[in-house]
């Protein structure tokens, strides 16, 4: 099974290097690997301290974090590690000034494997949610470094409790420790023969919460979002903003103010929202000062804002429920926001939670958005009661972090 294992990860490295002259994420992959572990051995001292963390991209970097933050508080003997295995993870966070480091991961072979332990000998390992890579997790044991998992969810359909997944389930055992988000979760894994596991929460919350306790004001968007009711809508695909679109056309209540957080943010991207939009837009990176009166629809172009955004919206969309799945609904809930989002929600235990609140809604159509939103416009003691929900659902999820923290250095 670890050649079969070899042979997957051999082809979808073979993949990347042949879709990589047309893809710049792929590009990226490549180039960000090259020579990759001379440049960590020259980077990291010999006897080095260090706690490992490794996230998959920018979702589980943002589950991590507070974990980081934490360690980096109360043991600042150690230093960080942070290993990403995507482009869109690396790439935005590689100068983030907690960790010590920043690398992408060397590919999972035996040889990276052993080396990259070789030179790093970490005292601890973390991986975030995903990410179960044999080799590095076998020569950790191997090595008898402990290696957890946090903020770590599973479910009936995934390899490892299907018939032809047994030897890849056997991985899960060693680990010394799967902190997981939910019962589901734990009871999943016992049964299956996986002991070494305990449900810690979502460190997800904690951040999402830090996030609002320390959220800076932005004067434009305060400016814009004034005493007016305001839509944010984030992390928007473009079937996301065809429904949302219509409703903005045809909304005649002058009250109304939108904001548009596109998940991307190239030039091709904003332009064919704008084309969308009847109602008068503008580019929060084209803006001088203030945005003029007329304009009712403020579309954020500029990385990094939207988590803190949220503080000044009445409604919030999610998007992503079209594609793959929805973005990060926490986000808003933390500001007390009613959320909107579309019908894939599945994998989201904090979305199921919302809805089973009633904080938090699903759409399939347009008909299914308007109505959700005109409701939430128009009647204040529905939405006031939403938000309260949405608010302290997500302030009595926090504490995973200091669970872990507890379980793991003490």
């Amino acid at each position: 099974m670890i050649c079969l294992y070899d042979i997957v990860l051999w082809f979808y490295r073979l993949a990347i290097y042949c879709i990589a002259p047309f893809n710049y994420k792929a590009r990226l992959w490549i180039k960000g690997r090259k020579k990759i572990l001379q440049r960590i051995r020259q980077a990291i001292p010999p006897s080095t301290s260090l706690i490992w963390i490794h996230c998959s991209s920018l979702g589980e970097f943002e589950q991590g974090r507070p974990l980081i933050e934490e360690i980096k508080r109360k043991y600042p003997q150690f230093k960080i590690l942070l290993t990403f295995f995507s482009p869109s993870g690396y790439e935005i966070r590689k100068n983030y000034p907690i960790a010590d480091w920043v690398f992408y991961l060397p590919p999972d072979t035996s040889y990276n494997a052993n080396k990259f332990i070789e030179i790093c000998r970490p005292q601890k390992i973390f991986f975030v949610k995903y990410d179960f890579w044999y080799h590095y997790i076998y020569v950790a044991n191997k090595n008898k470094i402990p290696i957890y998992l946090i903020s770590g969810i599973f479910r009936n359909d995934q390899i490892f409790f299907k018939f032809y997944g047994s030897w890849y389930r056997k991985v899960l055992g060693l680990f010394k420790h799967l902190f997981v988000q939910d019962q589901l979760s734990e009871q999943l894994l016992q049964l299956n023969g996986i002991k070494n596991v305990s449900v810690a929460g979502d460190t997800r919350f904690d951040r999402v919460y830090a996030i609002s306790r320390q959220a800076t004001g932005n004067t434009i968007v305060e400016q814009f979002s004034g005493s007016y009711k305001t839509l944010i809508a984030g992390s928007t695909w473009e079937k996301d903003e065809i429904l949302l679109s219509e409703y903005i056309n045809n909304c005649k209540d002058n009250d109304y103010r939108f904001i548009f957080a596109p998940h991307e943010i190239d030039q091709a991207h904003i332009l064919r929202l704008q084309s969308m939009l009847l109602l008068p837009s503008v580019r929060f990176s084209r803006i001088d000062g203030f945005v003029p009166p007329d304009v009712r629809v403020l579309i954020i172009d500029t990385m990094g804002m939207l988590a803190s955004v949220y503080r000044y919206g009445t409604i919030a969309y999610v998007g992503g429920g079209f594609g793959s799945g929805i973005h990060n609904t926490l986000e808003p809930a933390v500001f007390g926001l009613p959320v909107i989002f579309g019908p894939v929600y599945h994998k989201f235990n904090e979305a199921i939670a919302l809805l089973n609140l009633n904080a938090g809604f699903t759409v399939s159509t347009f008909e299914e958005l308007a109505n959700i939103l005109n409701r939430l416009f128009t009647d204040d003691r529905f939405r006031i009661n939403c938000a309260e929900r949405a608010a302290q659902y997500t302030f009595s999820m926090t504490g995973a972090t200091e669970k872990i923290l507890s379980a793991t250095f003490s």
